[in-house]
């Protein structure tokens, strides 16, 4: 999987527009590791691609690979319900695709063309969505994972005789699939108590509480950690097929005396069992603070007298679990905060330690995996998974355009 998801960083300014009008895009992807990458997403500026194909429809192309077999894409807005009169590219982003690199793959080549057809939609890999009707949920996943934390709703008090859940977290939840298709809103449909039982399609088997889940965060002051409580805002910025990127807001806590906000930014890419996740943590009087990343120390569901073992590392920050349980099968949890070299732990959570600055995004990689959804079933695949996502953060593809006659 790739870790830098965003590869436009990476982007080698090599577009070479002939004067007559471009037939073709020709995409170079590079990658210096020996390693096969699964599901490497690239992402082009739509800038670009409106340079080569002028007037280009979203609806009307089409992304080949070196054999010509189209493969999905996604283009995604520059900001809701950005407006285009000129049609000339400006309310689109990033053109989005993925490849997957054989071990000892170098470099290979896709066209973006323009089609007299429209391009029927692609299968959604990649999901999130505000859920009103179980008490501002906000829930994710891809086609390996999914994912949920908790709004304003949950925590707000309970009407006497009503019976409503209480519950004050920012902790991020995990909801294991053995299933690629998307699965969020057939549970939520199901009814609550349903995905708490394995009906074929996997369940909602994780414990979070007041812990920090699966990857959430919080500031630690002299030993201490200081949480804020659930979100209290959500936006959604790109939504699928490959890659859906949304925002969860929290609004101010206490953090031993200094006020600080959050707003959490998930890229969540198809084929990947760890989101980038970017947090910018805002605060004043204050030259830096220590942030925390955390598992929690007690993940496993109610009555699996779980066997837990954490595995750390100083190389990439890398914050692990393997959770073997009695009945519900084993699974794997991890944190990689690229940097970091500080781990601690309080009551309830291990914790990996990095410096924050005011308004500077702190990007780290969490998520989990099941032995039953079939792809890692030990805690040594586990660990082999999340060291070699660690090395592919390190070494992003290189991505490189021509303009084709």
């Amino acid at each position: 999987m790739t870790l830098n998801r965003s590869c436009t960083a990476a982007l080698i300014a090599s577009l070479v527009l002939p004067v007559a009008h471009a037939a073709s895009l020709r995409v170079t992807l590079s990658n210096d590791l020996p390693t096969a990458r699964a599901s490497e997403t690239v992402t082009i500026p739509w800038s670009e691609v409106n340079k080569a194909l002028p007037g280009a429809l979203i609806q009307r192309l089409a992304v080949k690979d070196a054999g010509g077999k189209p493969v999905p894409y996604q283009v995604t807005n520059v900001a809701p319900l950005a407006k285009d009169p000129q049609n000339v590219g400006a309310a689109y982003g990033e053109l989005i695709f993925q490849h997957s690199f054989k071990a000892g793959e170098k470099s290979v080549t896709y066209t973006v063309e323009t089609t007299d057809s429209v391009t029927p939609a692609f299968p959604v890999q990649a999901f999130a969505r505000y859920v009103p009707e179980r008490l501002d949920d906000f829930a994710w996943e891809n086609d390996k994972l999914a994912h949920r934390t908790y709004g304003p709703a949950l925590m707000a008090p309970a009407p006497p005789g009503s019976g409503k859940e209480v519950l004050q977290t920012s902790g991020l939840d995990l909801w294991f699939k053995r299933v690629p298709y998307p699965i969020v809103d057939r549970w939520y449909n199901k009814g609550h108590d349903h995905y708490h039982h394995d009906e074929g399609e996997g369940m909602d088997m994780y414990n979070v509480g007041k812990s920090r889940g699966a990857g959430g965060t919080g500031i630690w002051v002299n030993g201490t950690l200081h949480t804020s409580v659930n979100y209290a805002g959500w936006k959604v910025l790109a939504n699928g097929p490959v890659r859906t990127v949304f925002e969860l807001r929290y609004d101010a806590w206490d953090a031993a005396g200094t006020p600080v906000t959050e707003v959490k930014r998930f890229t969540v890419d198809a084929g990947h069992y760890l989101d980038q996740i970017d947090s910018t943590f805002e605060f004043k009087d204050k030259t830096s603070l220590t942030a925390a990343v955390g598992l929690n120390k007690t993940p496993s569901d109610k009555g699996e007298q779980p066997d837990i073992d954490v595995f750390r590392d100083t190389t990439d920050g890398t914050l692990l679990q393997w959770v073997k349980q009695k009945t519900k099968g084993e699974f794997g949890t991890a944190i990689i905060l690229p940097g970091a070299t500080e781990f601690t732990q309080d009551t309830l959570n291990h914790l990996v330690l990095a410096p924050v600055t005011s308004g500077k995004a702190l990007r780290y990689y969490a998520g989990g995996a099941w032995n039953r959804s079939g792809d890692i079933t030990s805690a040594a695949q586990w660990k082999a998974y999340v060291a070699d996502a660690a090395k592919r953060a390190r070494s992003p593809i290189k991505v490189s355009l021509q303009a084709q006659p």
